[in-house]
């Protein structure tokens, strides 16, 4: 049988996730390949079985194949080498992103796609004119049926859930929002369910600001256009429900870009590779068991502070059960957010009330959630309070604070549900 020669290179397309070590989720580092075939770093791997007990020590993380006795781990030079000429590849593609455009060699295979670690961004091939008008206009007949709520008496015997899904299902389905019935959406407690529609349309018109990128057209038209379209369509609803563009907070020249700090991450929970986002994990992670790790879903920041004044924001849109607030390092981990006397917090319970809890003492706040929550901190009054910032500041609570060692700020998702996530915004300066 002829042997391997010399031949022309031949392209293979890899993800990060094709030589990505499960434990620390990044590339491997001196990789040792199991018994059973599955390959970690090394160092990862005898970190994890420093940590476990006795009864699945020698167990593989993925398999879960367990070892008689501890495995001889040697290195996979293999493995080692592709990591290291992905690694090269990825620092070129960095330095010239168009290099990964050029055609190599040999022939070229269409590139595997690669799992998304964020929602995708949608690219629209219109003008930016002739996007706004059909935003203007999706929103002029959501607002439409929404206003049929507060003329129309009840009509409808199956409920007001009943009633508002097929609200949700007649958006969600496409179909066109002026033909449908005002005798569909018409319930007994119209008034208390009006401010939830409201609400509901103010985060989906912000959520088609943030995910679509439009291309613009030849024509010389500006951002700015679009803007100008929105902000002045006829929408006749009262200052409160009307999704203006938000302006600059006025807590800006305060704002700090806080990071989740990896020590204190309950092994329920993940965290994104520039340390903004928290995710609920479909399983528990194999992270070092220590002290400073919270056992319920909890995480801090790693910022301490301890003088002067702090403000940021968070993104609480896509997590149904949440609590943001502050916390000292000495939390006990055992613990949760808000039923000590180190930590504070605004806790959203998913079954519509809001709460504040300041010294093991619950505040309920309404009904209303806040998609985007700011938390104001001035260690030098002494204050901590938050705000509703989806589209204008509006005051949630406020308390006084006498803060005996630096606090952090404080993250809990106690929904569980996988893949809801928080997320830390860039401030609006």
């Amino acid at each position: 049988m002829a042997g391997l020669g010399p031949g022309p290179a031949v392209p293979v397309w890899l993800a990060e996730d094709d030589l990505g070590c499960i434990i620390c989720q990044g590339l491997l580092d001196c990789p040792a390949t199991l018994p059973c075939g599955h390959s970690f770093c090394r160092r990862c791997l005898e970190s994890l079985w420093d940590a476990r007990g006795a009864g699945d020590r020698w167990a593989c993380p993925t398999c879960r194949e367990v070892a008689a006795q501890q495995p001889q781990l040697r290195k996979n030079t293999l493995l080692q080498d592709l990591a290291d000429k992905y690694r090269c590849a990825a620092r070129e593609v960095e330095a010239d992103p168009d290099s990964a455009l050029r055609p190599g060699p040999g022939p070229s295979p269409a590139p595997r796609p690669r799992r998304s670690r964020s929602l995708p961004r949608v690219e629209v091939q219109k003008s930016i004119t002739e996007v706004g008008q059909e935003l203007t206009e999706l929103g002029e007949r959501l607002v439409d049926i929404v206003r049929s709520l507060q003329s129309q008496r009840p009509l409808s015997e199956s409920g007001p859930d009943n009633e508002l899904s097929i609200l949700g299902k007649t958006f969600s389905s496409g179909v066109d929002l002026s033909m449908a019935s005002p005798k569909l959406v018409t319930s007994d407690a119209a008034a208390g369910k009006i401010k939830d529609i409201l609400h509901d349309l103010e985060e989906i018109q912000e959520k088609l600001r943030e995910n679509f990128s439009w291309k613009e057209a030849p024509e010389a038209q500006t951002q700015g256009e679009l803007l100008e379209a929105l902000s002045s369509s006829s929408c006749p609803l009262s200052d409160q429900s009307h999704p203006a563009l938000r302006r600059a907070s006025q807590f800006a020249q305060w704002a700090i870009n806080p990071t989740f700090n990896l020590k204190s991450l309950s092994c329920s929970l993940e965290v994104s590779r520039d340390f903004h986002t928290v995710t609920v994990s479909p399983r528990l992670q194999p992270y070092r068991l220590s002290c400073e790790r919270f056992s319920t879903s909890q995480v801090l920041c790693s910022q301490a502070l301890s003088s002067g004044k702090h403000y940021w924001e968070v993104d609480t849109r896509n997590c149904s059960h949440w609590a943001v607030g502050v916390a000292s390092w000495e939390m006990s981990r055992d613990q949760v957010l808000g039923r000590t006397t180190d930590s504070c917090c605004v806790e959203w319970k998913g079954t519509n009330q809001l709460s504040a809890w300041h010294m093991v003492k619950e505040t309920v706040l309404g009904s209303d959630r806040p998609g985007v929550v700011g938390i104001w901190l001035n260690l030098e009054e002494g204050k901590l309070a938050f705000y509703s910032v989806d589209n204008q500041e509006k005051l949630l609570y406020e308390c006084t604070i006498s803060a005996s060692s630096p606090l952090h700020p404080a993250f809990w998702l106690y929904g569980l549900h996988p893949g809801n996530h928080l997320i830390i915004k860039q401030v609006k300066v």
